[in-house]
Protein backbone atom coordinates (compact mmCIF):
# COMPACT_ATOMS: atom_id res chain seq x y z
CA UNK A 1 0.00 0.00 0.00
CA UNK A 2 0.97 3.62 -0.50
CA UNK A 3 1.87 5.56 2.63
CA UNK A 4 0.30 8.92 3.42
CA UNK A 5 2.15 11.82 4.95
CA UNK A 6 0.43 13.24 8.03
CA UNK A 7 -2.72 12.11 9.79
CA UNK A 8 -5.00 12.03 6.71
CA UNK A 9 -5.97 8.58 5.58
CA UNK A 10 -7.72 7.72 2.34
CA UNK A 11 -9.03 4.32 1.27
CA UNK A 12 -6.12 2.10 0.32
CA UNK A 13 -3.54 4.47 1.85
CA UNK A 14 -1.86 3.65 5.15
CA UNK A 15 -0.73 6.59 7.33
CA UNK A 16 2.90 6.70 8.40
CA UNK A 17 3.37 5.51 11.98
CA UNK A 18 3.85 8.31 14.47
CA UNK A 19 7.61 8.35 15.17
CA UNK A 20 7.03 9.73 18.66
CA UNK A 21 4.02 7.70 19.81
CA UNK A 22 5.72 5.76 22.62
CA UNK A 23 7.66 7.92 25.08
CA UNK A 24 10.12 6.44 27.54
CA UNK A 25 11.28 8.64 30.41
CA UNK A 26 13.96 8.10 33.02
CA UNK A 27 13.60 10.46 35.96
CA UNK A 28 16.03 10.58 38.88
CA UNK A 29 14.58 12.07 42.07
CA UNK A 30 11.73 13.47 39.98
CA UNK A 31 13.97 15.23 37.45
CA UNK A 32 13.81 14.10 33.79
CA UNK A 33 17.19 12.65 32.93
CA UNK A 34 16.73 10.77 29.66
CA UNK A 35 13.99 10.47 27.05
CA UNK A 36 13.34 8.17 24.11
CA UNK A 37 10.54 8.01 21.54
CA UNK A 38 9.61 5.12 19.26
CA UNK A 39 6.88 4.40 16.72
CA UNK A 40 6.90 0.68 17.56
CA UNK A 41 5.37 -0.54 20.83
CA UNK A 42 7.57 -3.66 20.70
CA UNK A 43 10.73 -1.55 20.41
CA UNK A 44 9.58 0.75 23.22
CA UNK A 45 8.88 -2.27 25.45
CA UNK A 46 12.36 -3.70 24.78
CA UNK A 47 13.95 -0.33 25.58
CA UNK A 48 11.85 -0.06 28.75
CA UNK A 49 13.17 -3.41 30.00
CA UNK A 50 16.70 -2.48 28.94
CA UNK A 51 16.53 0.81 30.86
CA UNK A 52 15.35 -1.04 33.96
CA UNK A 53 18.42 -3.26 33.68
CA UNK A 54 20.77 -0.33 33.07
CA UNK A 55 19.34 2.34 35.39
CA UNK A 56 16.91 0.55 37.69
CA UNK A 57 19.37 0.31 40.57
CA UNK A 58 20.11 4.05 40.48
CA UNK A 59 18.90 5.72 43.66
CA UNK A 60 15.66 7.62 42.98
CA UNK A 61 15.19 6.22 39.46
CA UNK A 62 11.71 6.02 37.95
CA UNK A 63 11.12 4.76 34.42
CA UNK A 64 7.81 5.27 32.62
CA UNK A 65 6.47 4.29 29.22
CA UNK A 66 3.60 6.40 27.90
CA UNK A 67 1.45 6.26 24.77
CA UNK A 68 1.58 9.88 23.63
CA UNK A 69 -1.56 9.55 21.46
CA UNK A 70 -3.84 9.28 24.51
CA UNK A 71 -1.52 10.00 27.45
CA UNK A 72 -1.97 6.50 28.88
CA UNK A 73 0.89 5.27 31.03
CA UNK A 74 1.64 1.78 29.77
CA UNK A 75 4.31 0.77 32.28
CA UNK A 76 6.23 2.21 35.23
CA UNK A 77 9.14 1.05 37.35
CA UNK A 78 9.27 0.88 40.32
Amino acid sequence: PTRAVGPACHPGVMPDPDPQRYHLLLAIHGRPTMHGWWASRATANRKYLSWIGEYGSTDGARITLTDETDGQQLAAWP
